[in-house]
This record gives structure tokens, sequence and C-alpha cells, in this order.
């Protein structure tokens, strides 16, 4: 992988990456909640739901059209929504009532005419301070401020970069790592690529050789081998960069082969990173530096795996996450698979205070207690009033645990419920 380095200080830029903050843990302030990996460290949450379910604080049905998951920040909430294909929006919600604070036009609706059709907002947006980040499925890549909405600065990475999209338009939620902002236009030119979050101006640009459209998850940040590499699930492959030339390190591609959607973010631990694709199947590789040469070296690789839209937990020793017909719970190092249950099938999931909180594709909510010793489920309802999906749509907005709260997005609807314990009356 060629890169290009603008004139930024290596030192200077290293010491920037090196600072990153974040809001606090009980907020959710970017996609898969504060580290990226669908794990809350709030407590004192119900540890198990009425038959009907938690206490349903508000609910709205004008979110706007499209897949986004709540970023939630103190007092409010931040979701990308369309109207039509020409209005593409980030919004700001109250938290208390659901109602809108301010909404910002970004760009149109990606690729409208995308067989399978499912044309809407995707991403979800990254809250860093007094700035938020988002990336339209058109490529226009926003810096707002949390305020007021007001722009800060625009970019496309199609027209500015030359980025490529998949068919499906672009589902990347940015990262924001210190001073640097993460994101992948795929193509020839910018397959990844940095920017000064403050200004939009590149710092380094990666062309893949193999010219990667861009994939549908999220880039990841981890220290790997010495080395801090943002890891991304490109649209012919798991890759790792080097956090501060942008350099190819590694590229891995069996879990991508037969699929036409690379979607979950990719898990890691340590040296270890899994990967999968509802197409292909779901593996490990143990990222190996002998020399400065990197080698990703499969571990396993098996299409009986964690590898629904939903994405994958790791959890102490264990993985936790979903196969079309069933939840999982595996354990990490080897594949071996602990449990299986039907639960509510393939679905999104989170982490917080001993419970997986699963929203399945079916539109239904489960509480499952992360344990590898069986399946245990702690309550399951359906949201009131929800919307109705056509052809092949199915209800793939991840859920959002942030202070004492359960936020469910299925296209326009939201849903707010209370799962603190202590105003459930649970211990």
């Amino acid at each position: 992988m060629s890169c290009r380095k603008t004139q930024l200080g290596t030192a200077a830029y290293v010491l920037a990456i090196l600072s990153a903050t974040f809001a606090a843990a009980a907020d959710w302030p970017q996609w898969r909640g504060p580290e990226r990996n669908g794990i809350s460290q709030e407590k004192g949450l119900a540890r198990e739901w009425p038959s009907d379910g938690p206490r349903l604080v508000w609910q709205i049905k004008d979110a706007g059209g499209g897949y986004s998951t709540p970023a939630v920040v103190g007092q409010r909430l931040y979701t990308l929504g369309n109207h039509g294909n020409d209005d593409e929006f980030v919004q700001a919600r109250n938290v208390a009532d659901g109602q809108p604070i301010w909404t910002q036009h970004i760009g149109r609706v990606g690729l409208p005419d995308q067989q399978p059709n499912f044309p809407g907002s995707r991403s979800t947006t990254t809250v860093d301070g007094q700035y938020l980040y988002a990336l339209g499925s058109d490529g226009d890549i926003v810096c707002l401020e949390t305020a007021t909405g007001k722009e800060k600065w625009h970019k496309n990475v199609q027209t500015d970069f030359g980025g490529k999209p998949g068919m499906w338009a672009y589902s990347e939620s940015p990262l924001v790592d210190g001073n640097v902002l993460i994101c992948s236009p795929g193509g020839s030119e910018a397959t990844i690529i940095a920017l000064d979050k403050m200004t939009g101006k590149p710092i380094w640009k990666c062309a893949s050789p193999e010219a990667d459209e861009a994939g549908y998850a999220s880039a990841i940040a981890t220290p790997i081998g010495g080395m801090k590499q943002y890891i991304q699930f490109l649209g012919k492959g798991l890759v790792g960069v080097d956090a501060t030339t942008g350099q190819l390190l590694w590229r891995y591609t069996n879990t991508s082969k037969g699929s036409a959607a690379n979607i979950p973010t990719p898990v890691v631990e340590a040296s270890f990173v899994y990967s999968a694709t509802g197409q292909g199947a779901g593996g490990l590789v143990d990222v190996k530096n002998e020399n400065g040469a990197f080698d990703a070296a499969q571990v396993y690789l098996s299409a009986k795996l964690p590898n629904q839209i939903g994405g994958s937990i790791k959890l102490g020793d264990y993985l936790y996450g979903t196969t079309r017909a069933a939840i999982e719970c595996v354990d990490f190092k080897t594949g071996d698979v602990k449990w299986s249950e039907r639960g509510v099938a393939a679905g999104s999931l989170c982490y917080a205070d001993g419970n997986l909180y699963l929203h399945g594709e079916n539109g239904e909510v489960a509480l499952v207690e992360a344990s590898p010793e069986g399946y245990h489920e702690r309550g399951r309802f359906t949201p009131p009033d929800a919307p109705e999906h056509g052809g092949m749509q199915k209800a793939w907005a991840y859920p959002v645990v942030a202070n004492g709260r359960l936020y469910i997005r299925d296209l326009e609807h939201l849903w707010c419920y209370d799962v603190s314990a202590a105003r459930a009356g649970s211990k």
C-alpha cells in the first residue's frame, strides 16, 4: 500500500493520537460505545425485566429514515436520518423527551437505486467534546458544533479523495483518535485516510494496491506488535495500517471470500483479531511482527460462528454474537462453541452490567445474561407501534445503553426505556 504524508510533523502527530478524550463511561459517544467494542462500564442496571419489558420513557416516529444508531452524551442524543433521497441530516435531540434541538442538512442519500434496495442514512455520529463528526451515505463527511449544529468543515470523500463506495453506499462511523479523524473512502487514491479533525485537511492518504471499495465496517485503533494500528474491514478484506504513516502492514481475506458486504466491526484482543461476514465465515487471526514484517496467521475459520450484521462482543475469554439462526457464546481463542440458543436469532447487541442487550432483526429486544455457563434470558419484549419493513429490509440498528436508559432505533422510530435498577425497583 502506498501512502502520502502531508507536512504535519510526525512527532506532533504521534502526540495527537495519544491524547484522545471522550465523554464519561455512562455516555455512549460513538459507534459501539466509549471503546468501540460494544461494552459499557455502567453499573446499577436492572438484572431482569417485567414480562412487558422495561418502562417506556418516550418514543418518537419522526427520526427520519435509515439505520443510524444514536450517540448519547449528557442530556443530548445525536442521530443521522433522511427525508427522501435529497435530505440526509444530523439531528440533536433532548434525552428527557426525545424532542429535537437542532437539525443540520449534510447531503443527499447515497446510491438510492441500490439493489437490494435499502437507501438511507447509516452511520453513527462521533461526539468529541464541543464537536461531532458524521459520514453521510453519499460520502459527505462533516464536523459540526454539538451546541448548535453549525458546520465547521465539510468534505466529500468521493469528490475530494476519489472514494469508491460499495453498492449499499457509505456506512462507516468515523473514528476520532486524538487530533486525527480516520475514515475509509475506498478506491485507488485514498482507500483509508487520516484527516486533521479541526480542519478536515489530509494528514496521510493510503491507496490499496487492491483498490478496495469501502466496506461497511468502522475502523478501530489498537496496539499490535509494538505499533499503534488502525484495523479496518475493507471491501476485499481485513487490513492493519500503521497509525502514524498509513502504511499497510498486513491483510487477511479468508473471512470475506464470497461476501458482497463486509459489515461487522472487527473484535480485537492483544494481537488477536476476529472478523466475520454473513455470506462468508467467522475467523480469528494472530497478527505477528517479525523484525518489522507483519503477518496475520489464521487461528480458526468457520461459517458456524457469529457472523451477522449485528457484530460480536468479547467478554473475558468468550465471544458473544449471532448467526442467522441463534445467539452463541464462543471460546475466543479456539472457536469452540460453548452454547447456542435460538433467542431473538440474528440481531445486534451491546453489553452493560452483566447482561447482553439484543435487538433482533425481527424487531424483538432481549436481555440475556452474559455467561459462558449457558443461555439465561432475563426479559424480552417488542417495542410498540414498530414500523413495517418492506422486501428484505429488517431492524438493523444497534441498541445503545447510556445513563440508565436503553435506546432502540428502527427506521423513523426511536424508543427510550428506563433500565436503571433503582428506578425499576430491581436488584
